[in-house]
């Protein structure tokens, strides 16, 4: 059974197909989000809002949520939250 976490504004993604949680700072992290929106395998979850962590997907994807990694890791952990 697929299990989800919430990455904010109502937007959901399967906790076993996320490889990494990172920050959205650093240069090669900008660089693959560039790419990934270049080739259409981006996921734009912010609604409008400044990217704050980005999601490397198991397929190659890449989602953007406006929720800190700290937060989404710890939604995993606590899913009532």
């Amino acid at each position: 059974m697929a299990r989800f976490v919430h990455i904010g504004y109502g937007n959901m993604v399967n906790v076993d197909r996320v490889d990494a949680i990172v920050s959205p700072e650093a240069a090669p992290v900008k660089r693959l989000v560039q790419h990934a929106k270049e080739n259409g395998t981006a996921v734009d979850a912010t609604q409008g809002r400044k990217t704050k962590a980005v999601l490397i997907m198991a397929d190659g994807q890449v989602v953007l949520s406006a929720l800190l990694p700290e937060t989404i890791t710890s939604r995993n952990e606590n899913p009532g939250l």
